[in-house]
């Protein structure tokens, strides 16, 4: 997270927004006023601004934009629609977590355009630390780094699942809204089996709209199975991942079987994985 989005963009975001001004300012917008150089340079360092705090905290909204830069509801969103019309931020629709059937939420994250435009430095420092490491250790090296990176979102979200209960419906809808305040704007819709199915087939689809490692899972599947193995033992059941955005997949969705009871308690620590088993990286069906 960066220091204070309503300070001008300092460091990578800045950086990452500078490189980005061109391409944004090809798209057409409002004609400046007479003698508006300066408005315009205005426009372009307020733009900057906005499309900073998308990348340091997206997925978020036109309203927690306003709050955080201090602009009114229209202001922000002209500059959030010139900026989708650039191709650079794109809208993620979640349901809100509690409501009911209403419309969902509208939050903005970069795109995969932005994130091209902007540069991915990070990812490409990553992608060859791991491809090294890999290479050096074997892939058990890699995957211990990515069960040492979810160790703490599992211990983290542990004690908040545990309270929902042994319902595994309940638990994965509290997996769900975890998942969405650590910005991965999830979600968690029950699927009732119909007759003359049996009630055992009902399920939850937990789907995430939003990953922030999505270019270097796409690399390493291996950071998808381990988020996977993650969630079955938080909600109790084995699950098993249906599509990945790694994989090209709309969202990430989980398929959690819901007939049965949770293993409740404290989760253990990962299990061994056995080489030659396939990835459940992307499956076709539950």
């Amino acid at each position: 997270m960066s220091s204070s989005a309503s300070a001008a963009p300092s460091g990578r975001g800045a950086a990452r927004a500078g490189s980005a001004r061109a391409h944004v300012a090809a798209v057409p917008d409002v004609v400046p006023a007479a003698g508006g150089s300066h408005t315009h340079e205005a426009e372009e360092r307020t733009r900057d601004r906005v499309l900073n705090a998308v990348l340091e905290h997206g997925p978020i909204s036109a309203a927690e934009l306003g709050d955080l830069l201090g602009f009114t509801p229209a202001a922000v969103r002209r500059h959030l629609d010139h900026l989708a019309r650039s191709g650079v931020i794109e809208v993620k629709r979640a349901a809100r977590a509690g409501a009911g059937a209403g419309r969902p939420a509208r939050r903005y994250v970069l795109s995969s355009q932005g994130q091209s435009t902007l540069g991915n430095d990070y990812l490409d420092i990553a992608t060859v630390a791991l491809r090294r490491l890999g290479e050096a250790a074997g892939p058990e090296a890699v995957r211990q780094f990515a069960v040492e990176r979810f160790a703490d979102m599992e211990r983290r979200y542990a004690p908040e699942i545990e309270q929902a209960g042994p319902d595994i419906t309940a638990r994965a809808q509290a997996l769900s809204e975890a998942l969405s305040r650590d910005g991965f704007v999830a979600s968690a819709q029950s699927l009732e089996a119909k007759a003359p199915l049996p009630a055992a087939l009902s399920s939850v689809q937990l789907c995430q709209g939003h990953c922030p490692i999505q270019h270097l899972a796409a690399q390493f599947p291996v950071f998808c199975d381990v988020e996977t193995e993650v969630f079955a033992r938080l909600v109790g059941v084995d699950v098993r991942r249906l599509s990945t955005l790694a994989r090209g997949g709309h969202v990430c969705t989980t398929h959690i079987p819901t007939g049965r009871p949770a293993a409740v308690g404290t989760p253990g620590p990962a299990a061994p994985v056995n080489p030659d088993e396939v990835s459940n990286h992307l499956q076709e069906r539950p």
